[in-house]
């Protein structure tokens, strides 16, 4: 039996380049928590034990979790990643993304600042020549990987599993980003990542724009590495040390 397919209708979470959504069974439902489960937390574990157990660049660990979702992704009829690299969003949404970071960026620049003023913009101070080269290349080796993972696949994927309960899907979403940085070593690299993780996942809901969410995460990355707090996001084997 062939399986119905249903255009998505606006209150169902998923990508900006989702074509249409396959009504799922209740099979195919238990399926794909499954499989979310092994890739966004069982995996992150894995390259964890990889990396810091084995000495595995992180890089070359994380190859065969990529590898299952471009391939989930190129198989994939419903999914366009033209449609997807071509969705826009509005200068309102930009506005409040400018909003978002100049406010909560101020406050987490001014802490450093106050409590932990050693730390503060030690990164262009102390090595301004590799602090150009990770602001460059920060957006395209990082950012770019992980909100495709995260936000396009996560969404166009197990969007339809939540149906109206789009809270659920952000929280969640927000926890699995934080999971996927375990491999750090630093608790605040999870925990802070959970949080910035909701947040983009909020904004990916309200836009279903890649590059919104783009452009939000390089601006919170490059705050972290600007006013001293990179050392607790890049750590461990086969990763920049700051120790």
């Amino acid at each position: 039996m062939m399986q119905k397919v249903v255009a998505p209708p606006e209150d169902v979470l998923c990508a900006g380049g989702t074509l249409s959504i396959p009504e799922l069974s209740r099979p195919a439902r238990a399926w794909r928590i499954a499989e979310m489960a092994l890739l966004y937390v069982a995996a992150p574990f894995a390259v964890d034990q990889a990396v810091h157990r084995e000495g595995i660049p992180v890089f070359i660990a994380l190859l065969p979790v990529l590898a299952v979702i471009v391939m989930f992704l190129s198989v994939d009829r419903t999914f366009s990643l033209r449609r997807e690299l071509t969705r826009g969003f509005s200068l309102r949404q930009f506005f409040y993304i400018l909003l978002t970071f100049a406010v909560g960026g101020g406050i987490v620049a001014t802490y450093v600042a106050q409590y932990h003023p050693e730390l503060f913009l030690e990164f262009p101070r102390n090595r301004p020549e590799t602090y150009t080269r990770i602001m460059l290349l920060y957006p395209l080796m990082s950012v770019l990987v992980q909100e495709l993972v995260y936000r396009t696949f996560f969404f166009h994927r197990y969007g339809v599993l939540f149906g109206n309960w789009w809270w659920a899907a952000i929280l969640l979403n927000g926890v699995l980003f934080g999971l996927g940085h375990i491999v750090i070593g630093t608790p605040l690299a999870v925990y802070g990542t959970m949080a910035t993780g909701a947040l983009f996942a909020w904004r990916y809901a309200l836009t279903r724009s890649f590059w919104a969410v783009f452009i939000e995460h390089t601006l919170w990355g490059a705050l972290v590495f600007t006013v001293g707090l990179g050392r607790y996001f890049f750590t461990g084997v086969g990763v920049l040390s700051w120790r």
